[in-house]
């Protein structure tokens, strides 16, 4: 059992930053993949960014690349999300996810994944 608790989220001008953190509670958190996605309104949850058990691998949609940057403290049972250059289109609510599941690639689709956060809303103001 994993438990995950977002935080870090606000409002922040077009080309700031935030950084979002997600802390976990249980055994698992050291050994399961992490990943961010984000739903705003009226779309549909869309895939951010993923990161291996240790760290060594991260995956990030097109749409981020270059902007966000995904990591993980295993000591501290915590994974982040640092994003710079807002843009008004990365508005969302973003949830945290743990996969416990052996993967050959890092999971990019809610279903692969297997415990999920409550969410944190980021407002970019234009």
């Amino acid at each position: 059992q994993v438990q995950l608790v977002e935080s870090g989220g606000g409002l922040v001008q077009a080309g700031g930053s935030l950084r979002l953190s997600c802390a976990a509670s249980g055994r698992s958190f050291s050994s399961s993949a992490m990943g961010w996605f984000r739903q705003a309104p009226g779309k549909e949850r869309e895939f951010v960014a993923a990161i291996s058990w240790n760290g060594d691998n991260t995956y990030y949609a097109d749409s981020v690349k270059g902007r966000f940057t995904i990591s993980r403290v295993n000591a501290k049972n915590t994974v982040y999300l640092q994003m710079n250059s807002l843009k008004p289109e990365d508005a969302a609510v973003y949830y945290c996810a743990a996969g416990l599941r052996l993967y050959i690639v890092l999971p990019t689709t809610g279903e692969e994944y297997d415990y999920w956060g409550q969410g944190t809303q980021v407002t970019v103001s234009s």
